[in-house]
Order: structure tokens, then C-alpha cells, then sequence
């Protein structure tokens, strides 16, 4: 069953081009964010929940472990894309997922055109990668609030520091 939902839940580029001009013909409004997702964390579900409450359909692009790679250094992911897929496919608020390979999705963002593009926090909304798409066809740039002490790069500081010692 869990199969299935993960499964239902992965989409290609096409695919959800496809759910997302079906989906406009009903007057939804469709929400994307994208981010590395390496370590699923409270941080993370906070935000996921928060952009969901302002959107009908959650879209999340997720970097390809090579993407992660080539942004976050050899070490990571930490966890392979297939386990940050399963994971993420398990929160109830993300309606669909994508992988990408590029070091940002601003090819998705530009061929979706969503209504609104959330990013973390740690964003300044004038650096949101797409935010121009967005803006021109009328949609929204929302930064939601960061969630202190919940930040893989973080996390990541802390357990290394406890290894350490």
C-alpha cells in the first residue's frame, strides 16, 4: 500500500505539466517548493504544512542525489533520492513529487508556472530561483517563517561535533 502511494505520488516533468493545466481549469491553486531534503526533519514538515495550508496542490521538486552532489560536497546526500522520495511521499500535505538534476528548478518552475513558490526562511524572496517566472504570469513569492535549531546543514554541524567527541 505504501508502494503504491509513493509511486502514485512521483511524477515526471510531463506528467505533472499535464495534472497541473487539468487542475487550473478548476480554479485550484497550485503550490511548488523544492529543496535537497536530505535529512527529513521538523523544520521541513513545519514549512511542507505551512505552504499546503495556502495552495490546493503542493508540488515538491526534490534534488537528484548528482544535483546534491554537486551543491553540498561529496558527503551528500546522506540519504539516497529513492529514501528522500519514500519519505517525503508519507507527509500528507505534499500531493505530488519530482526529482531534478539541474542545480536549481527553475526549468520546472518556468514549465509548471505555479501560483505560488514557497522557499524556507533562509531565503530573501528577491533570490528565489524562478521568482521571475512566478511574478510574471501573476503568482506569489511566500518565504515561510524558519523553524530555529531545525536546518540539515544544522544537523548535520551537531552530529558531526557528537562523533568528535
Amino acid at each position: 500500500m505504501l508502494f503504491d502511494m509513493i509511486t502514485e505520488k512521483i511524477k515526471t516533468q510531463a506528467e505533472l505539466a499535464d495534472i497541473v493545466k487539468k487542475e487550473r481549469i478548476f480554479g485550484k491553486i497550485i503550490g511548488f517548493t523544492n529543496g535537497c531534503f536530505d535529512i527529513l526533519h521538523l523544520g521541513h514538515v513545519r514549512y511542507l504544512n505551512d505552504a499546503k495550508k495556502e495552495c490546493d496542490l503542493l508540488i515538491t521538486a526534490v534534488n537528484s542525489d548528482k544535483s546534491v552532489r554537486r551543491l553540498k560536497g561529496k558527503q551528500r546526500p546522506v540519504n539516497a533520492q529513492r529514501a528522500r522520495l519514500e519519505v517525503l511521499a508519507a507527509v500528507e500535505c505534499v500531493d505530488f513529487l519530482t526529482l531534478f538534476d539541474d542545480d536549481t528548478p527553475e526549468a520546472l518552475i518556468k514549465d509548471l508556472g505555479p501560483d505560488i513558490l514557497f522557499k524556507g526562511g533562509d531565503w530573501n524572496e528577491k533570490d528565489v530561483v524562478g521568482s521571475g517566472h512566478v511574478k510574471a504570469r501573476g503568482g506569489k513569492v511566500r518565504v515561510l517563517p524558519y523553524v530555529a535549531g531545525y536546518s540539515t546543514t544544522d544537523l548535520i554541524k551537531r552530529i558531526k561535533t557528537v562523533s568528535e567527541v
